[in-house]
């Protein structure tokens, strides 16, 4: 495909430029952060499939199903670091693609730079304060502590 200027003439060709790639906007150099962030939402999104149809089927479809969730299965379950560890997993990545995916709806429609910013940052603090208190709960869970 062509691209053609404002009077209608193709652009000058560049050496060494393949014919399909003349005209087109030039590609930035190296690999910025957009692209690594475009990577990290398709492999996060992969991952949080697994260990979510993974957590429902685990916590609400075998063993007994949901009747059989309550504070002492969870005690007994966090015992165990892999399933602390699968649950934080699946804080941790949604927390950070749900950001992500958050900036990103920002940046298509928020316009004014000040209220772009603005709204980014109100969404990082929480999305911050969200994994802090996440976290804090899995990894200092004691079912001891609690009275029954």
């Amino acid at each position: 495909m062509a691209v053609r200027t404002r009077d209608g003439a193709a652009p000058p060709a560049r050496s060494g430029e393949p014919a399909r790639l003349r005209g087109a906007r030039p590609r930035p150099p190296g690999r910025g952060a957009e692209f690594w962030w475009w990577a990290f939402m398709r492999v996060s999104g992969l991952v949080l499939v697994v260990l979510v149809i993974g957590h429902v089927l685990i916590m609400h479809v075998f063993g007994g199903g949901i009747d059989r969730v309550n504070f002492q299965f969870v005690a007994v379950r966090w015992q165990n670091p892999f399933w602390r560890t699968w649950d934080w997993l699946i804080l941790s990545l949604a927390t950070v693609h749900g950001i992500n995916g958050l900036r990103v709806i920002i940046l298509d429609y928020v316009r004014r730079p000040g209220a772009r910013i603005a709204v980014t940052w109100l969404f990082y603090i929480v999305g911050i304060l969200l994994f802090a208190l996440g976290s804090i709960v899995v990894f200092t869970f004691d079912p001891s502590k609690w009275h029954a």
